[in-house]
């Protein structure tokens, strides 16, 4: 079953004194190219949490965001004591004001606080990485959901590009016999004299040049695969690009000996068609 590149992914847990939301999204790539936001405070376990990420969501543009928010008493941030006493009696020796004027003054001068770098603990890092599955789940269940999406319109276009080489087909059945008459037509019309033998040995050889037999064949076997492809286990973006870069070959092999306006016409609306399967498939995982 396939799935799309794009997602997106959410989950809270609520830890003494914070709050911590992890999202993800993600949207097409031809690669992997992973961004993560993370606290300092949780850098050291970046790399760890980069690689749970890479190896559940396997490709596309990935956001990757981790968010703390503060919700009791406790903080990180100390005013520095000593160093806002000294700015007061500094300040208190160029200026004659109240304390409180002082102390305003002073907490905004450099090093008046100072932020302890705050400790992660074990505990606390497996329950960042329960949520972190948690919001990988939920980005994967939405990237399923519109691979269902994706996967109803490749059943749509490859069951018009079908329909469309039974057409060619039954169309094919006097395609070489109109080809044939013309060229005839055209001979007869130069009045000059030809050996029939030799005439009939080129006009042969000439036609099986617009021989498209083996196109139609190989065409609906593409088809069929690519159906089959759509249903495996491991079906991916890259195995059905392979096999619509096929299906594009046989479409244009078909255009190029055709020599037909009707059937040309039919194999303008293949290729419109497949250009449709190759806009989705940018999408696919």
């Amino acid at each position: 079953m396939i799935k799309s590149m794009t997602g997106f992914g959410k989950s809270v847990i609520q830890l003494p004194g914070k709050k911590i939301t992890i999202e993800v999204k993600s949207l097409n790539s031809k690669s992997l190219d992973l961004n993560a936001r993370i606290p300092s405070t949780y850098r050291e376990k970046e790399l760890a949490m980069r690689n749970r990420v890479a190896k559940s969501l396997v490709r596309g543009k990935v956001d990757f965001a981790l968010y703390v928010e503060s919700t009791g008493e406790n903080t990180n941030t100390k005013v520095n004591e000593g160093v806002v006493k000294e700015y007061m009696r500094q300040l208190g020796n160029v200026a004659d004001s109240e304390p409180v004027e002082l102390l305003k003054m002073a907490v905004r001068l450099p090093d008046a606080l100072k932020i302890e770098r705050e400790e992660m603990d074990e505990n606390e890092y497996k329950s960042i990485l329960t949520t972190l599955d948690k919001a990988l789940e939920e980005i994967n269940t939405y990237r399923s959901d519109e691979g269902k999406s994706l996967k109803g319109e490749f059943e749509l276009r490859i069951n018009n590009l079908q329909e469309l080489l039974e057409k060619v087909v039954v169309m094919d059945v006097d395609r070489l016999d109109s080809v044939k008459t013309r060229l005839e037509k055209a001979v007869s019309d130069l009045k000059v004299e030809l050996d029939e033998n030799r005439f009939e040995q080129e006009l042969i050889y000439y036609l099986e040049k617009y021989d498209i037999t083996e196109e139609k064949v190989r065409l609906k076997n593409h088809l069929d695969y690519f159906t089959e492809a759509l249903d495996s286990d491991d079906s991916n973006g890259k195995k059905l690009g392979f096999i619509s870069q096929e299906i594009g070959r046989e479409i244009n092999t078909i255009g190029s000996k055709s020599n037909h306006a009707q059937m040309q016409q039919l194999v303008v609306q293949m290729k419109d068609e497949l250009e449709k399967v190759k806009e989705q498939m940018l999408n696919v995982l």
